[in-house]
This record gives C-alpha cells, structure tokens and sequence, in this order.
C-alpha cells in the first residue's frame, strides 16, 4: 500500500518515485480485479494487462500474485519512525510513536486500500497461509530495531517479549480492523500498545 505522505523520510529521486507510481498502480489494478473476479480467478497475466505492463514486469515488483495484495511500504517507514524517536524514550513507547506517526494520518484511499487487503487476508485461505510465513519477516525486523536502541541482546528474553507483544498487537488490531472497518486502527493500535507500555519500562 502507498506510504502516508506526511509520513518522514528522505526526499526520494524520480526513479525511486517512478518505481513505487508503478507498484502502486499495479497493486490498484489487482485490487480491482480480485475484488471483480476473485482471488483464484485473477491471474498475474490480467493484472499486468490491465496496469499495461508485461508479465515479466510485473515479476520485478512482485515475486509473485499474493505479494501483490500482502506487500506494502510500512515496515520501513516504521523502523525510520522508530529510529528517530528520542534516545530517552523506552522501547515500546518509541515503537508506540512510531506506529502513531505513520497509521494516523492514513488518507482515505489509502485507508481504503489497506482495508481492502485485510479483507483479502481474512476471505483468501491461501493469502492467510502467506500472512502467516510473512510473521517471522515481522518479528525479526521488530527485534533488530530494539537490540539496536536498547543495545541488548537478539535473544535475550524480555527482547523476545517486546517483539512478540508488539507483532501481537498490530496482528490482532489489523485483524480486528478488517472485520470492524469502522474502527480507528492508529487509536486502537494506539491504545494497545499503551496497555503493554508499563510492562517493558526500559
């Protein structure tokens, strides 16, 4: 899904740009098609045929048809928010801000897009099955950025507990989320995230 655009980060070149116009584009019209047709009866030939590209382009941005509807720009955005927190700031309130910062200023199209893939994850067995795999991917990025502001150790345990509570809240909330659209997702993050705040005070 496109990143907020008061979301930080460096100004990004025209080719940079021009990359994600076109992931998005492609994304846009799959979401279309699946949404017309279904998931199994969309196939990377349509998609790419409706964003006007080749298969093989398609391919370059996506490695394959469920990344089209599981892959977007946040985690990124959310290791630099996290990166930019003050260095007094405990672990999980930074992680907290950084979450506040990127989700709460979600235009509506792209609020609308990431409801749409939610909902995918939720109808699709098969994107549900790949959601899941993603889960490691999660929770190794979660555990890098705390090891590297805390400066303890991948495996130490209370390491492993922030990354797993954190991953835990943004799961269950997107999966709220996805059968409640009318929840405000960055509050109830938001919120969930203050309830764990006081057990990782560091």
């Amino acid at each position: 899904m496109s990143a907020s655009p008061s979301a930080p980060g460096p100004r990004l070149g025209l080719r940079e740009r021009k990359k994600i116009k076109t992931r998005l584009a492609i994304q846009e019209h799959a979401l279309r098609l699946i949404r017309e047709q279904g998931y199994e009866n969309t196939t990377v030939e349509q998609i790419a045929e409706a964003a006007e590209i080749s298969p093989s382009t398609f391919f370059r941005y996506f490695p394959a048809k469920d990344a089209v509807v599981l892959t977007d720009d946040y985690d990124p955005l959310l290791v630099d928010a996290f990166r930019a927190q003050p260095p007094g700031v405990s672990v999980v309130h930074a992680l907290r801000l950084a979450y506040r910062e990127v989700f709460q200023d979600l235009t509506p199209a792209e609020a609308q897009t990431f409801f749409q893939r939610a909902e995918l994850i939720l109808q699709v067995p098969e994107l549900r099955a790949s959601f899941l795999d993603s889960l490691a991917e999660g929770v190794a990025v979660i555990t890098e950025v705390i090891t590297e502001r805390s400066g303890r150790a991948g495996d130490d345990p209370e390491v492993r507990a922030v990354a797993g509570a954190v991953m835990g809240v943004a799961i269950t909330e997107f999966l709220h989320w996805a059968r409640h659209p009318d929840t405000d997702f960055a509050a109830a993050i938001d919120r969930a995230m203050e309830i764990i705040e006081p057990a990782f005070p560091w």
